[in-house]
C-alpha cells in the first residue's frame, strides 16, 4: 500500500510540475524572447552605453519597447513565440523532473509525505532540496533547452526552419556534446537559483502563515490558510530574487548556446564557434569587452518575467496538485 501511495503522490507532483511549467513558459514566452536576443547581443543593449561608446557597433536591440516594437514589425506576433515547442518540451519534463524530485527530497527530510509537514522543513533543507532537484530536472532537460534559445535567437531570415533541422545540424557539426553545450554554466546557475527560488517561497509561505495569524484574534488552522493571491505573491517574490541574483551565469549559458551561429549581420556581430574556453574565461571576457552591464543584459525583461513566471508555476502547481489528489485519493 505504501509504495502505491508513494507511485501516485510521485505521478501527481509530475503532472502538476508538467502543467504548471508549461502553462508559466506559454504564457511568459514573449519575455523570454525578448531577454534571449539581449543576452545574446554583443553590443550594448541600452542607450547610455551607445552614448558612452563603451562598445562600437550598431546596435540590433537598445531597449523593451524597442525591441518588442521590432520584433512585431519584422517577425509579426509569432516571433513572441519563436522556439516555444521546443521550450514547452524542455519545460514540462523540468517542471515534472523537479516538483516531484523535491517532493520526494523533502518527504526524506522531513520523515513524512504531508506538505504541511514540509512547510516547517529548516531553509537550509529547503534550499539544499531545490537546487538538488533543479540540477536532476536541467540534466534531464537540457538538449530542448539548447534547441530554445537557438531557435529563439535567429531572428530573420531563419537560420532553422524547425526544431528538427536545428537538431540534426548541431548533432552532425558537434555530436552529443553539441547538445549539451553550455550545461556547466546552467548547472552552476541552476543550483544557486532553483535553491534560492525554492527555499525563498517555502520562506515566504512561511512568513505568509504568521500574518494571518497575527492578522487573527483566533489562532485557528482556519486561519492559517493561504489564499491563491498571496500563494502568487510568494511566487512573485521568489522568482524575483532568484533571478537577479543568478543572473549573470545565464548571461553566459546563452552565449555558449548560440556559438556559430550564422545570424542575420542586422542583429550584430556573431559569436564565432568555440569563442569562450569555459564559463570562467566566458565571464572574464565578457567583463572585459561588455563592462559589468553586458553580464546583465536583459536583466529588466529577465525580472519582469521571472516574477510572474514564478507566481504562474507556483499557483498552477498547487492548485493542479490539490485538484488531482482529491480525485485520486
Amino acid at each position: 500500500m505504501e509504495e502505491t501511495g508513494q507511485l501516485k503522490r510521485a505521478l501527481i507532483d509530475a503532472t502538476a510540475g508538467a502543467v504548471s511549467g508549461g502553462i508559466s513558459r506559454t504564457v511568459t514566452s514573449p519575455l523570454d524572447v525578448i531577454k534571449i536576443r539581449f543576452q545574446v547581443q554583443l553590443e550594448p543593449t541600452n542607450q547610455w552605453a551607445l552614448l558612452r561608446k563603451v562598445v562600437h557597433g550598431t546596435s540590433k536591440y537598445t531597449g523593451m519597447l524597442q525591441a518588442t516594437k521590432d520584433i512585431l514589425r519584422e517577425e509579426g506576433l509569432k516571433g513572441f513565440w519563436r522556439g516555444n515547442v521546443p521550450a514547452l518540451l524542455m519545460v514540462m519534463p523540468y517542471t515534472a523532473i523537479q516538483f516531484t524530485v523535491l517532493k520526494q527530497l523533502k518527504t526524506f527530510a522531513a520523515g513524512s509525505s504531508k506538505t504541511e509537514d514540509h512547510i516547517n522543513l529548516s531553509p537550509y533543507l529547503s534550499y539544499i532540496s531545490g537546487a538538488l532537484a533543479g540540477c536532476a530536472a536541467t540534466v534531464g532537460s537540457y538538449p530542448f533547452d539548447l534547441l530554445r534559445t537557438i531557435l529563439a535567437s535567429q531572428g530573420e531570415p531563419k537560420v532553422y526552419r524547425n526544431m528538427r533541422s536545428a537538431f540534426v545540424d548541431i548533432f552532425r557539426a558537434r555530436g552529443v556534446p553539441g547538445l549539451y553545450a553550455g550545461l556547466t554554466p546552467t548547472l552552476v546557475e541552476i543550483a544557486p537559483y532553483a535553491g534560492l527560488q525554492f527555499g525563498t517561497y517555502d520562506t515566504f509561505k512561511r512568513w505568509m502563515k504568521a500574518w494571518n495569524r497575527l492578522r487573527s484574534s483566533n489562532s485557528s488552522q482556519g486561519d492559517e490558510f493561504i489564499s491563491s493571491f498571496q500563494l502568487f505573491i510568494c511566487g512573485l517574490g521568489s522568482g524575483t530574487c532568484a533571478k537577479a541574483v543568478c543572473h549573470p551565469l545565464d548571461v553566459v549559458k546563452k552565449r555558449f548556446q548560440i556559438e556559430g551561429l550564422q545570424r542575420h549581420p542586422r542583429y550584430g556581430a556573431r559569436l564565432e564557434a568555440r569563442a569562450y574556453k569555459n564559463m570562467y574565461d566566458g565571464l572574464r571576457r565578457i567583463l572585459l569587452e561588455e563592462g559589468w552591464a553586458g553580464l546583465y543584459k536583459g536583466i529588466v525583461p529577465s525580472i519582469v518575467k521571472a516574477a510572474p513566471a514564478g507566481a504562474v508555476t507556483f499557483v498552477a502547481y498547487e492548485y493542479t496538485s490539490d485538484w488531482l489528489e482529491s480525485i485520486l485519493t
